[in-house]
């Protein structure tokens, strides 16, 4: 009986993990942090939140640093509060 229990706790456990964020933003490219502590992120215009970015590189993001873009971007972690953003990985750039 317990092991079935389990076992239900666990699929419905990786179902709910596996659901994604798709959003859309659209906003300002930015480096924040200081010195060792640096990220990329994106201030979107519409929430007037900021999103830290995890793979910048994949897109060549950093070149288009201080521009306007948009973003489609599946939302990994939500926001902690200040000084720990929502982070996001970037599907496409528009």
């Amino acid at each position: 009986m317990i092991k079935k229990i389990m076992t239900i706790c666990t699929i419905v456990g990786c179902l709910g993990c596996t659901q994604s964020h798709s959003i859309q933003l659209q906003g300002r490219l930015a480096m924040k942090g200081s010195s060792t502590h640096t990220y990329l992120s994106i201030y979107d215009k519409k929430s007037q939140k900021s999103y830290k970015i995890k793979n910048k590189e994949q897109f060549n993001l950093l070149q288009r640093q201080n521009q306007t873009v948009t973003l489609e971007a599946t939302l990994l972690k939500e926001a902690k509060g200040p000084g720990f953003p929502a982070e996001i990985e970037v599907l496409k750039v528009k």
